[in-house]
């Protein structure tokens, strides 16, 4: 069943209701009941009890998001969710990194110790720990400069704040945050695909689709780059809707 974005928004911030100076778009539009006058949503076209929200001329009526506009704005705000929690996540591990880089040496003893231990109960399971690539990869990290791991954390904290603008930017469904989330998205898609050539796993296949098709969803839906007629299309598509936001809850056809 089809999601009604309009009655389902209107149900959790309410409704959104104009009164219009052109009488015969006011008639449309307003009725009297027993109790009291009612005006029609200008989201979901249903009569909400009470004094209008605002009123004026038809082309200054706000521009209220509908049906598709209202699934993309979802949708944009799902991926600042992801962002922002990637970020979060991010930040821990860079804090990690700036720990572990001011105690390297006690890290790496603890490690050997745990390893001395848990080397047997391996070897019983046929499990060589000595040849373990995720093992060779932390004994690796041991051998790394104190200003080496400094800086991985300080590039990771900017990785970070990246993630965190463009969640914010995206959850208020800003412009500027769909270009930066188009281009720092694309340009770790290389990346990607480079892990994906070293080792396959379902979660690396899954992080690269999804990453693609964010770039092009965000990149068609909202005409970034020139595509689908760009800005210029997109800034008609908004005035548009604007001034045909009162004829359209009327049922006017211009």
């Amino acid at each position: 069943m089809a999601i009604d974005w309009d009655r389902r928004t209107c149900a959790r911030k309410g409704h959104v209701t104009y009164a219009p100076d052109d009488p015969r778009l006011r008639i449309r539009l307003h009725a009297e009941t027993a109790l009291g006058e009612v005006w029609r949503c200008l989201r979901c076209g249903d009569f909400a009890l009470g004094e209008p929200h605002g009123s004026g001329p038809a082309g200054d009526a706000p521009l209220v998001p509908r049906g598709k506009v209202l699934r993309d704005l979802f949708i944009l705000r799902f991926l600042a969710v992801e962002r922002a929690l990637r970020g979060v996540f991010i930040v821990l591990v860079a804090v990690a990194v700036w720990k572990f880089s001011n105690s390297q040496d006690a890290v790496r003893r603890l490690f050997n110790e745990y390893l001395d231990v848990f080397r047997p109960v391996f070897k019983h399971f046929h499990y060589d720990l000595d040849h373990s690539p995720v093992i060779g990869t932390i004994q690796k990290t041991f051998g790394y400069k104190h200003s080496t791991l400094l800086l991985v954390a300080s590039l990771l904290l900017a990785y970070a704040l990246v993630e965190v603008i463009e969640a914010v930017g995206l959850w208020h469904a800003k412009r500027w945050a769909e270009y930066l989330t188009v281009v720092a998205t694309a340009a770790f898609l290389p990346l990607e695909i480079y892990e994906l050539t070293e080792h396959v796993s379902a979660v690396k296949i899954t992080t690269l689709v999804l990453n693609i098709i964010a770039v092009l969803y965000i990149a068609l839906a909202k005409r970034l780059f020139g595509l689908r007629g760009g800005r210029k299309a997109f800034e008609e598509e908004r005035r548009s809707a604007s001034l045909l936001e009162v004829e359209e809850s009327a049922g006017v056809m211009i």
